[in-house]
């Protein structure tokens, strides 16, 4: 195994494990508050959903500061970089302060635009406002993992993030139950643990800024990470409209369609978290070689990342087909359901391969800096898929192998575009420009 392959590993396991953490919070909340009641459950689901979309939509603090500090430290600037990550820092105060009272005053609007009325809106809104007192936390906490990334220091944030589990796995069920303190208590529970973690990323994150020279928010030093989270908006938008309307058209099928796609698409986000930490590193790596000048370098880790990124995908990809009939049976004993949902893990289990192409080259891409043609595409997605929905919609008889083929479709896609817009922009012997963002 060639060296850059070691590297690429051992930056995947923390990166896996740090990825891993989001859900496994969100699971322990619904293990717990799912003891309380279906309603609760049903709040804390749409609270979730619209705190997903919170982490979605401010993850470019993550992508742009790992590739600008990566960049900085390649090139030999540690200056440099502390002052990218000063300038994340102070970006992420600036975003996530104003976030706080939006969300808690519009708690009531979010979870009546997710369908939730009665009791689950109760819920969701309780959950949603107490939550809100975390959210300068959460995006701090975002800001410095891109520190780390860039920095090649994937395992610190794991440990941090690791240490807030285990210690909600503790705290929330006392307040929970031993206090009898309901939704809230799981709520803040969370709270108390997502405010611990950003102490925790200030202490590490520090050391990292110390040789910053300047201290406080300059519109230059700002500039670059709010351009790039302008497109990676665009991306991250497009994206979660596929899989909005993949389950609009499910639903509007059948029950059992919509069970299926539901159980598929579970599966699918658990899969996601492999091939995404093996594109993670690509980040780190390729802006690094890119600050040495050396687009040769970083086109190589670019090939690799792609290889490794196949070979988890055809193995997951044999697994998953070869449990195709056993999987949905853990979810439900409806047959129609896992007829369905047996088809449909078949296709994803093809669709493994192009989605492990087109994750690593979001990884190349995102550590060169073309924000500008990642949110594009991702727009041009969207759309060149958007006939397949309204042809299943047409045809109901195409059901979930029709709404899992259009997922397929994009997935294609999205290989395909990214690894020759890689090859142009890495692949040539001239050392590309830092794309305008």
């Amino acid at each position: 195994m060639r060296s850059t392959d070691r590297r690429i590993l051992a930056l995947a396991a923390p990166a896996l494990g740090s990825l891993a953490v989001e859900p496994l919070y969100v699971l322990v909340d619904t293990a717990i508050v799912g003891r309380l009641g279906t309603a609760q459950l049903g709040g804390l689901a749409v609270a979730a959903t619209v705190l997903s979309f919170v982490v979605a939509g401010c993850n470019f603090l993550t992508y742009g500061t790992t590739e600008r500090i990566a960049r900085q430290l390649g090139s030999g600037d540690d200056r440099a970089a502390s002052d990218v990550g000063v300038q994340a820092v102070w970006l992420s105060l600036l975003v996530g302060v104003p976030l706080a009272p939006i969300l808690a005053f519009g708690a009531p609007a979010f979870a009546g635009a997710f369908g939730a009325d009665g009791d689950v809106r109760d819920y969701a809104v309780t959950y949603l406002q107490i939550s809100a007192v975390a959210v300068p936390s959460i995006v701090f906490a975002l800001a410095a993992q891109g520190v780390l990334r860039g920095a090649a220091d994937y395992r610190t944030p794991l440990y941090v993030l690791l240490a807030a589990n285990l210690a909600n796995v503790v705290l929330e069920p006392w307040m929970v139950f031993g206090l009898d303190l309901g939704v809230p208590g799981s709520a803040w529970s969370t709270v108390v643990c997502q405010l611990a973690t950003a102490v925790a990323f200030a202490v590490v994150v520090r050391r990292r800024l110390r040789g910053a020279v300047q201290r406080r928010p300059t519109r230059p030093g700002l500039a670059p990470l709010v351009r790039a989270g302008r497109h990676l908006l665009l991306r991250v938008g497009s994206m979660l409209a596929v899989f909005a309307g993949a389950t609009a058209v499910a639903a509007r099928t059948d029950q059992a369609t919509l069970a299926a796609h539901q159980i598929v698409v579970s599966v699918f986000f658990l899969l996601a978290l492999v091939l995404d930490a093996l594109a993670v590193p690509a980040q780190t790596l390729v802006a690094e070689q890119l600050g040495r000048r050396s687009s040769a370098a970083a086109f190589d880790i670019a090939g690799r990342a792609e290889r490794l990124s196949v070979l988890a995908g055809l193995a997951i990809g044999v697994v998953l087909a070869a449990t195709a009939p056993l999987i949905p049976r853990i979810f439900t004993s409806d047959g129609a359901v896992v007829d369905r949902a047996t088809s449909a893990l078949w296709l994803l289990a093809v669709a493994l391969v192009p989605a492990a192409v087109a994750f690593a080259h979001d990884g190349v891409l995102i550590g060169a800096a073309d924000y500008r043609f990642l949110g594009i595409a991702a727009l041009g997605y969207l759309i060149a898929v958007a006939p397949i929905g309204a042809v299943v919609l047409a045809a109901p008889s195409s059901g979930i192998a029709g709404v899992w083929i259009g997922l397929t479709v994009w997935m294609v896609l999205r290989a395909v575009v990214n690894h020759l817009r890689t090859r142009r922009v890495l692949g040539s012997s001239a050392l590309p420009p830092v794309p305008a963002v």
